[in-house]
């Protein structure tokens, strides 16, 4: 099975209330995902003082090492995940050095059971094909489009070799490229 991106603004909200009701860790990650476009090895291990300076206040960037491709990525938050977090990281009361996320056995949690949580979620607001790297491929649906189709941004963010391969990653599929010979009519 394929995982696609989810396509529709309201599922997107419908997903996260979801989660918020039922744990809020998840719909953290979830929110954390379809923002920054990171896969979910690269969030999972995140710390607060990733995020932080020593006086909890946002650092301009997350710095990481990517776990895939050992590049190093620089991440500027937005602020409706600055927002989130800082509310997240106050109702956990998670200290400086404390996993984002972390699991009840120590350490952080992990991506299996991420992948537990989301599918059982999935199944019930009905959304297939759906899995951990639906966030990010999510996030490059949406900044595709809300770009303008800025294509060549979202394949050196994803260090994507070739156009084509974004365009196939994010599940760009026929109706919307009927969508952009509708657009142009000269």
């Amino acid at each position: 099975m394929t995982v696609e991106p989810i396509r529709e603004k309201a599922k997107i909200k419908q997903f996260y209330q979801h989660l918020s009701r039922s744990n809020p860790k998840y719909a953290m990650i979830f929110k954390f995902g379809i923002n920054t476009g990171l896969r979910i090895s690269d969030i999972i291990p995140i710390k607060v003082c990733d995020i932080f300076n020593k006086n909890y206040q946002f650092k301009d960037y997350l710095i990481l090492r990517e776990k895939k491709t050992g590049k190093q990525k620089k991440i500027k938050l937005n602020n409706t995940l600055r927002e989130s977090l800082e509310c997240y990281i106050f109702h956990q009361t998670l200290a400086f050095n404390d996993y984002l996320f972390p699991s009840q056995k120590g350490g952080y949690v992990g991506r299996i059971q991420i992948y537990r949580v989301f599918k059982e979620a999935a199944e019930i607001l009905n959304i297939e094909n759906f899995g951990t790297h639906s966030l990010r491929k999510t996030w490059g649906y949406w900044t595709y489009k809300i770009s303008k189709y800025n294509i060549g941004l979202i394949m050196d963010t994803f260090n994507h070799s070739s156009p084509s391969v974004t365009l196939r990653y994010i599940g760009i599929n026929q109706d919307q490229k009927d969508e952009l010979y509708s657009i142009v009519q000269l």
